[in-house]
């Protein structure tokens, strides 16, 4: 089985990463820092799966699809897609740099686009495959001073509908996964006890449960959020 994984070197990428890689998934990643992805790639080796890394900026188009080029190379096919890349940039829209927005539609939803597309195509071929997209409970509901996030976060989980209804013909499962308040770098400082987050690994588990479904249902979305402080 292969996978590929965007925003793979850290944080929920790489939870979801560890999970696949531990019960036997070939791996395609990527990450914007080096040597993030370096140590990350160190430490899959104790796993006998191959691995494909490969340093994107997943706001380029150009990056985006060279990775998609490279891994359709190197691997027949791909089982599972997992858009995971993303950026938060509080804000207020009204006052906010027009780059805020722009920054995060190309990440947050631009590049999950391109690579859906392209994936999708190949999976659309072989009627096989899951894709699943990285959203937010912002996804579904407003975030204060997080106006340019919310927006695309919503707009990501209307591109995972679109796809799901465009594949399902196809015998391919598309599954939007909305995580409230997680345990990740964007957090990095807080004062919040760790255990009342969702874990990256929360996310993981979930993942591949939904990967073990029988093949005849679809998880179309599922909300995760912390069960003690609403944020």
């Amino acid at each position: 089985m292969n996978a590929v994984i965007t925003g793979a070197s850290k944080g929920i990428g790489k939870a979801i990463a560890l999970k696949l890689a531990q019960n036997g998934y070939n791996l395609a990643i990527c990450a914007r820092n080096e040597s993030d992805l370096h140590v990350f790639v160190t430490e899959l080796q104790i796993f006998a799966i191959k691995i494909i890394a490969v340093v994107v900026d997943c706001s380029k188009k150009e990056e985006v699809m060279s990775f998609f080029n490279r891994v359709k190379a190197e691997m027949q096919f791909v089982d599972v897609l997992v858009n995971n890349v993303g950026t938060f940039l509080p804000g207020n829209i009204l006052d906010e740099n027009d780059e805020i927005f722009e920054k995060q539609q190309q990440l947050n939803v631009n590049s999950a686009y391109y690579l859906s597309k392209n994936f999708g195509k190949m999976m659309r071929e072989v009627k096989s495959g899951h894709i699943f997209n990285i959203c937010s409970i912002a996804s579904v509901q407003v975030v204060k001073d997080a106006g340019s996030y919310t927006v695309t976060k919503t707009a990501m989980l209307s591109l995972n509908n679109v796809l799901r209804k465009a594949l399902a013909e196809y015998n391919v499962k598309v599954t939007a996964i909305l995580p409230g308040s997680t345990l990740t770098a964007s957090w990095e400082g807080t004062t919040i006890p760790a255990e009342t987050f969702v874990q990256p690994e929360d996310i993981a588990n979930s993942l591949y449960s939904i990967l073990n479904l029988s093949s005849g249902v679809n998880v179309d979305e599922l909300i995760l959020t912390p069960l003690k402080f609403n944020n």
